[in-house]
């Protein structure tokens, strides 16, 4: 969702900025789609990692940490 708020968000300010300064935009569907796929990595990954971290503890000793 993030990666899509993001290009839908740049999509319409270049838009603006491209009205005001008189500036021709093309939006290209490889970099929509890259800009996409790393959102998705970065979420994954910041997703994953800490998920990870927190399987290999012993739910006694990770209660106990708080």
């Amino acid at each position: 969702m993030g990666g899509a708020l993001g290009v839908i968000t740049g999509a319409i300010a270049s838009h603006f900025i491209s009205q005001i300064n008189g500036w021709p935009v093309l939006l290209s569907p490889l970099w929509i789609g890259l800009a996409c796929g790393v959102s998705a990595l970065i979420g994954i990954a910041f997703g994953f990692f800490p998920a990870f971290k927190a399987a290999q503890l012993d739910p006694i000793e990770a209660l106990r940490y708080e």
